[in-house]
């Protein structure tokens, strides 16, 4: 099923359809990290991203129940992770859970096209980047972020449950920030599923050996379910959310 970008009122009017993907990227972040600046220039800083949040906020306030999916930019049609991607978007969408994901092409355009496909409602959190990400042409609503950790914020915030796939570094990073969240107890416990049993193999290795040395304990991942099945997937949220 082919949709396009909903050019309606979701939209900021900083952000026309004409600029999706296409804002360019400065070096005001790289300078931001590198140490102490001007009291001014922090207090700008500090004001742009307290409007990122607001205008987060304000733009995910009613989208509702909603499960986020992560995974590579890098699986085009026809792989079977897209494909799996995809047909988990579309279950989603026929349980009634917005999808929500980061926008882009591989993975994140086959859940998004899935969700379409099942009559579901489609999110894009996009992060500006110097190369541009451009949104993939599955999604009702496009967000654009500067900067990593309010994109974050917003997807666990706005989300009752997380599903990855097979990813790089982005992927690890999210799949950590969560488990890290839910381990400290900053967020209530979210049901996370990691989809493609082969790929994440060596991390949950990785994960039993940490358990076994005590760096984290027994029941710090409960939470997560590794799995090939969308069915088992949806099903496992859905059993989630109805014991919490």
């Amino acid at each position: 099923m082919t949709s396009t970008v909903n050019a309606d009122s979701n939209l900021d009017p900083e952000l026309e359809p004409t600029l999706w993907g296409k804002l360019r990227l400065d070096d005001t972040e790289q300078e931001f990290l590198r140490g102490p600046l001007t009291r001014l220039k922090e207090l700008r800083r500090a004001w742009g991203i307290f409007v990122e949040f607001i205008r987060g906020f304000r733009r995910m306030h009613s989208v509702g129940p909603s499960v986020t999916v992560f995974g590579s930019a890098r699986f085009g049609s026809g792989h079977r992770y897209y494909e799996s991607a995809m047909e988990t978007g579309r279950l989603l969408a026929q349980a009634n859970y917005a999808v929500i994901t980061g926008g882009g092409p591989g993975i994140m355009e086959a859940a998004n096209r899935g969700a379409k496909a099942g009559g579901g409602f489609s999110v894009g959190c996009n992060i500006q980047l110097p190369e541009e990400q451009k949104p993939n042409p599955y999604l009702d609503l496009w967000l654009e972020f500067r900067h990593f950790f309010v994109r974050k914020v917003i997807l666990v915030k706005y989300s009752l449950g997380f599903i990855a796939f097979p990813g790089g570094f982005g992927t690890m990073d999210e799949v950590f920030e969560l488990a890290t969240l839910i381990q400290t107890g900053k967020v209530r416990s979210f049901p996370c599923v990691l989809v493609g049993r082969e790929y994440w193999a060596p991390l949950i290795e990785m994960i039993r050996k940490m358990k076994s040395v005590g760096t984290i304990a027994d029941g710090d991942t409960d939470f997560v379910l590794v799995t090939d099945s969308p069915q088992e997937a949806l099903a496992h949220i859905n059993r989630w959310r109805l014991n919490s």
